[in-house]
């Protein structure tokens, strides 16, 4: 039976407190004022009092007003149907669709059980040189992609989503402004990508807290099609909103901050979200790439401090591109060990090269004498960069191997490689 409180004991910013009694944490209620309905959810329960934070804030909410607890926790519909589809974070349309309420799930359940995990084997192809030859993506990966204002991340979001080698894409917006969210729905729509994508929206002026949702919202989705035998990858932009997000939320609630402001349980819940990522044992997958943007390029900051414990490596943004520094994929020996045999060699090989370019260029500008080996250095470095690095590059592994080769040869000769000679043999251009 579902009961209808007429008091409201407070108000404060948006998240109001009715006394209640059989309240769970986290059910959704219907919040009904004189200008209409709103929902909410339950966020913290202190005896009796209940804090509820309301989807579409507090504005135009009396003290009189009155609260139903709907006895469930927030929920999705999941069907085929939301294929192509963009809802907001309360999980309702912005594509002026029609709402689907069917076959409901709920958002924000446990992660799967370890022992029903199947270690990571199978590689995801996105056309990107810097992921697929030199960091590959790993099914049921869990990875961030750190990176600064300002960076082309969506627009690399938006690639992936366009190219990867999957059965779905789930895309979670945060915070975004709306032309981004425009551009990623105009970009996906152009290439047909839409088609096989479900995104969940949120932007700069909805409510707080349907920012919080997003996550669950999409990896609920995702967890489904993925136990259907699909697989599934979600992409999750930006992370520091969401962390902004419960931190705003917990500040409402007078929780005592801990560093920056940011809640306690930061760490918590990033991994509650994270953990999502999995392999299921005779069914399909979910791999997550989340966006989190580094304020100030700073790595320390909390957000991006407690993702790196949790995640399985990380892509760095840098000047609009995947820095080969920093960025480590960590499952990436588990698959390109049965991509082709240059594989690990030519990719440790160019990297020990690249890496001897940063010196040489480093002493350049400050004037140094370039030898020979330093012109082909810096020769190699340029190619390198115009032909592999730069995110604009769309070519399949094979093809991106093979310019790896050619790019060698153009600079140096086969022994200054030092790649091993049966390699050469092979690959080696005629």
């Amino acid at each position: 039976m579902q009961k209808v409180y007429t008091k409201i004991e407070s108000i404060v910013g948006n998240v109001i407190s009715v006394k209640a009694d059989g309240v769970r944490s986290g059910d959704l209620a219907e919040v009904t004022t004189s200008t209409g309905k709103s929902y909410a959810n339950v966020i913290k329960l202190d005896g009796d009092l209940v804090s509820l934070q309301v989807f579409s804030g507090a504005s135009g909410i009396s003290t009189g007003d009155s609260v139903r607890f709907l006895g469930v926790p927030m929920r999705v519909s999941f069907s085929d149907n939301l294929l192509g589809r963009v809802f907001d974070g309360a999980g309702k349309p912005r594509d002026n669709g029609p709402d689907l309420e069917d076959n409901m799930i709920p958002i924000g359940g446990p992660s799967v059980n370890p022992a029903r995990r199947i270690v990571p084997k199978n590689m995801i192809r996105t056309g990107i040189p810097m992921i697929d030859v030199f960091n590959t993506l790993v099914e049921s990966q869990k990875l961030p992609i750190f990176s600064i204002s300002g960076e082309p991340y969506n627009q690399l979001l938006a690639r992936i989503a366009m190219q990867a080698e999957v059965d779905i894409i789930v895309l979670g917006g945060m915070g975004l402004k709306y032309d981004d969210y425009l551009f990623f729905r105009d970009t996906l729509n152009a290439s047909g990508a839409l088609s096989r994508t479900v995104m969940f929206i949120h932007t700069a002026a909805d409510p707080t807290v349907e920012c919080t949702l997003v996550p669950d919202l999409s990896l609920a989705v995702a967890e489904q099609f993925a136990l259907q035998g699909k697989k599934v990858l979600v992409l999750l932009t930006d992370m520091t909103n969401y962390a902004d997000a419960l931190k705003e939320m917990a500040i409402t609630m007078d929780q005592v901050p801990s560093n920056r402001g940011y809640p306690g349980d930061l760490y918590s819940q990033l991994a509650a979200r994270y953990e999502k990522a999995v392999d299921f044992e005779g069914a399909g997958s979910v791999t997550i790439l989340g966006v989190t943007t580094m304020p100030g390029d700073d790595v320390t900051h909390p957000v991006p401090d407690n993702t790196g414990y949790i995640t399985e490596g990380q892509y760095y943004l840098k000047h609009g591109h995947i820095e080969p520094f920093g960025s480590l994929s960590r499952l990436k020996q588990n698959v390109n060990k049965d991509t082709r045999a240059d594989h690990r060699a030519l990719m440790d090989g160019m990297i020990k090269l690249y890496a001897a370019y940063k010196d040489s260029l480093e002493k350049k500008s400050m004037g140094f004498l370039m030898s020979d080996w330093d012109e082909k250095l810096l020769k190699y470095g340029e190619l390198f960069e115009k032909e592999l690095m730069d995110l604009s590059v769309n070519i399949p592994l094979e093809e991106a191997l093979d310019r790896g080769w050619k790019i060698l040869s153009q600079c140096f000769s086969p022994e200054e490689t030092l790649l091993k000679s049966d390699l050469i043999a092979s690959y080696w251009p005629k």
